[in-house]
């Protein structure tokens, strides 16, 4: 299953294959190193190396004065592969025919019997195999031609094109999976819909026993027939002698000039305790910091690969640029994070600010570096060299934690904290026994399947262009914007939807609550990592498997830090609006 790449001009040497009606070609990024295959006597599995690598280099005459002055581009690098035994060879090592061959180059080491036979030698039978080195060796001939053909249909500007020209079945993958993402998102916002309208003409369904718990009601006071206003609940009526003895005519207009008092219903008995800072505020804050910081790279590396900017003829662009947007991100993770940290009262806001630069930034090093030591261990191409890692510890140490110093001094110091539209009330609010499906875990599991249910088609496409097709490039990233744009309004109407029924539940912790309903689909996205694992792919060894489950478990906490950093900042902006109307609506009662 080992894959070499080779590049040309920036161009990648491409298998080439054509389509099943054999009416267009398109690249398939590298070659193969070799193949498997069986013995036909034995049945036991045979491996072959392939040694004879054919190069087609496609040109035609550069574009413009260059063109002109006789320049030439490569349009095209394909690459032929075959395995040639080392029998039938020219004096140079060369094979006398490439394309006529009867044995393969098989990676095999023959005994070596003389030092068996001397090892063993009162014995009529040699063992195949034995573990002590006998000094046999195996060589192995490598070959290449190169040819060089003109080729006038492929414009420099689309030489790009047969590495992504097999896209009608993909095409129609991705336009299901925004079809289903935008059905899913419309049925949250109808959901969404239905639950403003009910706080804000009024929720049916009340509960007395609380207003006269907290002594707080609201009094509507309704014009008797002729136009004059009904008095106050305990407001001192002027008593007039038709008053004093007109009795019976008060008890004839007392339908009309009674008090109409509206109860107060589950979430409106939770307005001062609502806004009550969390538990742990101090890690809370440097979490929203780093997930807006995540939001901002997210945004700017989707934005630039939809525009055109970050492709695959920029190579390594796109890790490039989202590292360079991360560091300048810090000021923007430091801003929000001393703000969300003075409006819960913070008064270390330099420890605050430490925590900010480190934690979240900390953990993804330092998880780079120890599976990049394991990755030297095997001796890998696709290790990190040290000096890449010094470089990023100063990329973060040198630029990021300065930015996210002064972003912070400019949240805590020059920004005034968000406003509660209800006072905290000095004594907590007790919390009732809660519906099993309102629990924690529950409730973050049940949220998080939605949004997991939005996004599973396109990521089973980027799964798929990523471990099994042959192209290795993922390119759609129109569609993968739509969808992640569906992606935002759904976790916020999820997060919007579940905060609501906690609050109706008389349960005022939906700080970290919010958090966790934002970022619940990063389990799910993790189950299906390891469903994918286990039932697609072909990965064998410890150290690969260990691999490829501890980045996805870290590509999943970047994703539920994001994700839970979004529902957290809807599910805020939704409580500040419906307690802002209690807040303008409840008075206190004489």
């Amino acid at each position: 299953g080992y894959v070499a790449e080779w590049i040309v001009d920036n161009l990648p040497g491409a298998t080439s294959f054509v389509t099943v009606d054999r009416t267009q070609k398109y690249y398939a990024a590298g070659f193969k190193m070799g193949y498997k295959d069986f013995s036909p006597t034995t049945g036991k599995p045979r491996y072959f190396i392939n040694n004879h690598i054919t190069l087609v280099l496609r040109w035609r005459k550069a574009p413009g004065k260059a063109g002109n002055n006789g320049g030439k581009v490569i349009v095209g690098f394909e690459v032929y592969t075959k395995s040639i035994g080392t029998e039938d060879r020219k004096d140079t090592g060369c094979p006398q025919d490439v394309h006529n061959v009867d044995q393969g180059m098989e990676l095999y080491i023959a005994p070596n019997n003389t030092n068996l036979a001397s090892k063993y030698p009162f014995s009529s039978y040699l063992p195949e195999q034995d573990d002590i080195d006998d000094g046999s060796t195996l060589t192995i001939p490598f070959s290449y031609a190169v040819y060089f053909r003109e080729d006038t249909r492929v414009d420099w500007a689309n030489r790009w094109d047969m590495y992504f020209k097999n896209q009608e079945e993909s095409s129609r993958i991705h336009w299901l999976a925004i079809l289903n993402s935008l059905g899913i998102s419309c049925m949250l916002t109808a959901v969404v819909v239905m639950i403003w309208n009910r706080i804000v003409h009024g929720d049916p369904k009340s509960t007395k026993d609380g207003s006269a718990e907290e002594g707080k009601i609201r009094v509507r006071r309704k014009k008797s027939r002729t136009g004059s206003r009904s008095p106050g609940l305990g407001e001192k009526g002027r008593s007039s002698l038709l008053e004093q003895n007109g009795g019976a005519d008060h008890d004839d207009n007392s339908s009309s000039d009674e008090e109409s008092i509206e109860d107060i219903t589950g979430w409106k008995l939770l307005h001062g305790d609502v806004f009550r800072s969390p538990a742990y505020a101090g890690l809370f804050a440097p979490l929203i910091g780093s997930g807006t910081q995540l939001v901002f790279m997210t945004t700017g590396l989707l934005i630039l690969s939809s525009l055109g900017v970050l492709n695959p003829s920029f190579r390594g662009g796109f890790v490039s640029v989202g590292m360079g947007l991360f560091i300048f991100a810090g000021i923007f993770s430091g801003y929000f994070s001393g703000r969300v940290y003075k409006t819960f009262g913070g008064k270390n806001w330099r420890k605050n600010t430490l925590m900010t630069a480190l934690l979240f930034p900390g953990h993804l090093f330092t998880t780079i570096f120890v599976l990049n030591l394991f990755v030297w261990a095997q001796a890998s191409s696709t290790a990190l060299p040290f000096g890449t890692l010094v470089g990023l510890a100063a990329l973060w140490l040198l630029i990021q934690v300065p930015l996210v110093y002064a972003g912070s001094w400019l949240g805590y110091h020059h920004s005034q904290p968000w406003e509660h539209p209800t006072k905290t009330n000095s004594i907590p609010r007790q919390v009732p026994e809660q519906a099993w499906y309102t629990k924690n875990i529950y409730t973050v599991l049940l949220a998080g399947l939605v949004p997991f249910a939005v996004i599973f088609i396109e990521l089973l496409f980027v799964f798929r262009s990523l471990w099994q097709d042959k192209s290795g490039y993922y390119y759609a990233f129109g569609f993968l914007s739509v969808v992640s744009l569906v992606l935002i309004i759904t976790v916020a109407e999820v997060t919007i939807v579940a905060i609501y029924v906690q609050l109706c539940a008389e349960n005022y912790h939906w700080w970290w609550q919010s958090f966790f309903i934002g970022g619940g689909s990063a389990i799910w996205i993790f189950a299906y990592c390891m469903w994918y694992y286990f039932t697609k792919l072909n990965i064998q060894g410890f150290i690969s498997g260990m691999l490829f489950f501890s980045y996805s478990l870290l590509a999943c906490t970047v994703y539920g830090l994001l994700t839970g950093t979004v529902g957290f900042l809807t599910a805020y902006a939704f409580v500040r609006r419906i307690y802002g109307q209690v807040g303008s609506m409840v008075i206190k009662a004489d």
